[in-house]
């Protein structure tokens, strides 16, 4: 195990994905881990298993993100988690993962679609961030997800790469105003990667799969590991320096 990580860090949406990959990579880089799930409670416990099982700390606990009313409650039982599971009043390293996709263009974006994009992805990330900014360690991490849609656009995905680009200039705020704590804030934007995001259509559709392959230099779609890995190495003593920007992790799509 490389251990270049201390501390807990809170991952949401960690039970399956690129939280999932995240939070394996934090635990074996040294660090424990809060993940959230919504609702695949077995599987969330299935990631805590594995976290323990390379030897570090987990809890998971229930969050939709896309509820801001709930982030009062979730904010106490996360207080009680870190009292109890580590005999702590705050953690280290918030990465701001849970979401979902969707699909339509601009003329067939229905308002339901729009409002829960930006419900889950912006509205959301904002306002949890700021609940649980108090509990956040002076000189922690923020990393938030966002997507090589802001940078490329791809048909379909006007509503879906208009909140990442939110979240981007978000970021940039968050860094600035955070400063004075020592905290540093990033954007991580993951290009095409096999996950089940939109019904796992890159992993599992082969024309789909080769068409984003044919647009990134190295000749592949991404796997979950290739963004976690690098969130964790993000996180580590060694990139305490990294703040404020958008970091793009697509193996050279687009260019």
């Amino acid at each position: 195990m490389d251990r270049t990580m201390t501390g807990i860090t809170l991952v949401t949406g960690a039970s399956r994905g690129l939280g999932r990959s995240t939070a394996l990579a934090i635990a074996r880089s040294g660090g424990d881990v809060i993940l959230t799930y919504q609702s695949r409670r077995a599987e969330a416990e299935a990631v805590v298993a594995e976290i323990q099982a390379a030897g570090r700390q987990a809890a998971a606990l229930q969050l939709d993100v896309g509820d801001v009313s709930s982030f009062a409650a979730f904010t106490e039982r996360l207080r009680t988690a870190l009292r109890e599971g580590w005999r702590r009043d705050r953690f280290d390293h918030l990465v701001n993962n849970a979401g979902h996709g969707d699909m339509a263009t601009i003329g067939q974006t229905s308002e339901a679609q729009f409002d829960a994009l930006v419900n889950v992805h912006f509205k959301g990330v904002y306002f949890l961030t700021e609940a649980l900014l108090p509990l956040i360690a002076d000189g922690g991490r923020i990393v938030n997800l966002s997507s090589g849609l802001t940078r490329m656009a791809y048909p379909g995905f006007a509503a879906y790469a208009a909140v990442k680009g939110a979240v981007e200039v978000l970021t940039r705020y968050l860094a600035k105003e955070l400063g004075g704590r020592g905290i540093a804030v990033n954007t991580v934007a993951p290009g095409a990667i096999e996950t089940d995001f939109l019904g796992g259509a890159v992993r599992d559709t082969p024309d789909l799969n080769q068409s984003f392959a044919g647009m990134t230099a190295l000749g592949r779609v991404g796997l979950p590991d290739d963004i976690g890995r690098m969130i964790a190495s993000l996180l580590s003593e060694d990139n305490r320096w990294i703040n404020a920007q958008r970091i793009e992790v697509s193996g050279g799509q687009g260019i």
